[in-house]
């Protein structure tokens, strides 16, 4: 129960925020910490250029809100929304906070009238895939190559769906 009323206690002080081209340095630096092979600031602003929804889960801190706790941005298809990147801070994962983007990923994309989310998992991302099952996420198929690895390596990526 107590552990219930920390996640509830933490969550009240967090809120979502739009991720604007004016936060992206501290977006970087969480990115950065959380993968080997990170977005870039480039594809960042792709996304936010091509409109793609972007937010940003915040905590407070001193007078305001500024700690970037994690942040999604995916793409509005027809009837679908794909998930193109889900980060939790490193210092906060484990703590429920990618369960809440999820659910506010979920929420956004019902208001699209979406049907389905999709996206791509590293096969060797056993915490995500766990996250991701646990949310809800069936595994539907396999795309071969398809993140950098590093050392001119490629990994599979497992998608994934989720039915509105």
């Amino acid at each position: 129960m107590s552990a219930q009323l920390d996640e509830d206690r933490n969550a009240a002080q967090a809120r979502f925020e739009p991720l604007l081209a004016d936060r992206l340095d501290e977006v970087m630096r969480v990115e950065q910490r959380a993968y080997a092979q990170p977005w870039s600031r480039a594809n960042f602003l792709d996304a936010l250029h091509s409109g793609y929804q972007a937010q940003m889960l915040v905590a407070r801190e001193g007078g305001g809100f500024c700690t970037v706790l994690g942040y999604f941005v995916a793409m509005k298809g027809v009837d679908e929304v794909h998930l193109l990147n889900i980060t939790v801070a490193p210092e906060y994962q484990g703590q429920g906070w990618s369960r809440l983007l999820l659910d506010a990923l979920a929420i956004w994309a019902r208001g699209q009238a979406a049907e389905w989310l999709w996206l791509e998992v590293r096969v060797g991302n056993a915490r995500a895939l766990k996250v991701y099952e646990t949310h809800g996420y069936r595994r539907v198929g396999t795309r071969k190559a398809y993140y950098p690895a590093g050392n001119g390596l490629r990994e599979d990526a497992i998608v994934m769906s989720l039915r509105l």
